[in-house]
């Protein structure tokens, strides 16, 4: 069996969950979404009319088999992923290799050199993008795969590829309340943590931090809320991601977190009841990036 193949034959969707109205015949009247990154490949499908999700698989990560490879894999065997005439395709890379900007002090053209500060980009594997956040004075700047970047150009031209940290930030500036105080928001990924404070639907910290043990999970975000000025012992915590109730990640979350809870999924869209049994607080930024 070769390489190819034997990808795409392990791809599996878990969940792979699909509304029975999704018509592939219409492809125009959706969106599709889609995730890449070390915690695997992510597919949605949102009807653009009333703005409701009807599909969401998850497939499993292949450390020892490169992104771009799982995709075209991926799109081998899929019916609707690489097919044309979609209403809108969004693409987010999963990775620390990125920086947020103040619009005004942006230059198109001078992209390497703003993420230089934080990445050195490898210009034989990696593209440096940008993806402004309309109506936030926001820039993101950041690192994707080459190969990633011109397989999703190839397919989809007019696409947009964004960095999962726009998707993010979107989605927890949407629903949180105006006037609201200082929060922490917490992303929980493979081996990853994303943490954002947001007060007053302004977001003013976002970063990514690898991790290996719940030990070093919570030094990160003990570490941020102290430099944010914030008091694990009274100030809320909102948390989306790959874990469980039961998961040490958890337990040990609860243990130095005093007012800890999962978050919800965006607000203001709708979800086909296939996806009912899949926790809230689960594919956060998948969701949002329909919010891009």
């Amino acid at each position: 069996m070769s390489d190819s193949a034997s990808t795409a034959a392990a791809l599996a969707a878990l969940p792979s969950l699909r509304d029975e109205t999704l018509d592939p015949d219409q492809l125009a009247a959706y969106n599709l979404y889609l995730s890449a990154g070390a915690a695997g490949l992510r597919v949605g499908v949102a009807d653009v009319r009333r703005n409701k999700f009807l599909l969401l698989e998850d497939y499993a990560p292949q450390p020892a088999t490169p992104l771009a490879e799982q995709l075209q894999a991926l799109t081998a065997q899929h019916d609707l992923v690489g097919q044309p005439g979609w209403n809108q395709v969004r693409l987010s890379v999963h990775n620390r290799h990125f920086t947020l900007l103040p619009a005004p002090l942006f230059r198109e053209g001078d992209e390497e050199a703003y993420l230089r500060q934080h990445h050195r980009a490898d210009a034989a594997r990696e593209v440096v993008r940008s993806y402004r956040h309309a109506g936030r004075d926001i820039v993101s700047v950041f690192a994707a795969g080459r190969d990633v970047a011109e397989w999703f150009g190839r397919l989809y031209p007019t696409g947009k590829l964004l960095h999962h940290t726009s998707a993010l930030l979107e989605g927890l500036v949407h629903q949180s309340d105006r006037g609201a105080p200082r929060r922490l928001y917490v992303s929980i990924s493979q081996q990853e943590v994303t943490l954002l404070v947001v007060r007053d639907k302004q977001p003013e910290f976002c970063n990514v931090f690898a991790f290996t043990t719940p030990e070093d999970l919570i030094y990160y975000i003990i570490l941020v809320m102290q430099e944010m000025q914030l008091n694990p012992d009274q100030d809320p915590v909102l948390v989306w991601g790959d874990l469980l109730h039961d998961s040490a990640l958890f337990t040990i979350l609860r243990k130095y977190i005093r007012n800890i809870r999962f978050g919800n999924r965006p607000y203001d869209l709708g979800y086909s009841y296939r996806l009912n049994d899949v926790f809230e607080y689960r594919y956060f930024d998948l969701f949002s990036l329909h919010l891009c």
